[in-house]
């Protein structure tokens, strides 16, 4: 299997190496939260987020009404957002799984998108595309964040991460028009700890 496995992340865990945590939720999930674009009330359903990590993003959708499932590779990740949702006496379902194989018991109302596709290694982007629509129910909802982070290797065909560079090009792509409906741009540029930016937008399952 190309790219991280999950003794790469479990071990970013132990070690508390996570450069990656902003030590909350991020900017643009509380964006969409307070101006309605994300609202529990609204979809009317479950909500996923991948590669859900120390649990940040899960325990703010949970405190904004959602019913929230974190997924992740690693133990430590799972472990760590139990342990936050425990401490902030909030409930949420957290599962430690692969993504590329998970599957929710039934159609879910949005997924939320921050960190799972640039984790993962480019050759496994088709599949977890094809998993997160297979996930939503028509009509569900993707907020998805794109990685900026084109290394100078590029120039030269190399493929380097994690994280690992998400061009809108190829992120059009893997969520073609024939299954989702884009928003037309300028899509929101958000800043990332680790010095690289995000794009942030909402699509919409055919």
């Amino acid at each position: 299997m190309p790219g991280p496995d999950r003794q790469f992340w479990q071990d970013r865990f132990e070690r508390g190496q996570v450069p990656w945590d902003r030590g909350g939720p991020g900017p643009q999930l509380l964006a969409w939260l307070d101006d309605g674009t994300l609202d529990a009330a609204t979809l009317r359903g479950s909500i996923a987020v991948p590669g859900c990590g120390s649990g940040h993003d899960v325990l703010a959708l949970a405190r904004r009404g959602f019913a929230v499932t974190g997924i992740d590779y690693a133990e430590g990740a799972c472990a760590a957002t139990r342990a936050r949702l425990a401490e902030a006496g909030v409930q949420a379902l957290v599962e430690q799984a692969d993504v590329l194989d998970w599957q929710p018991p039934a159609p879910l109302a949005a997924v939320y998108e921050q960190t799972c596709l640039c984790a993962l290694h480019p050759d496994h982007w088709v599949r977890y595309a094809r998993a997160v629509h297979g996930w939503l129910r028509p009509g569900g909802r993707l907020f998805l964040l794109a990685m900026q982070v084109e290394r100078p290797g590029a120039a030269e065909g190399q493929v380097e991460g994690p994280p690992f560079h998400s061009p809108i090009n190829a992120v059009r792509a893997l969520f073609d028009a024939t299954r989702w409906d884009w928003p037309a741009p300028p899509y929101a540029r958000v800043p990332h700890p680790m010095g690289h930016e995000e794009l942030g937008f909402v699509l919409t399952r055919r």
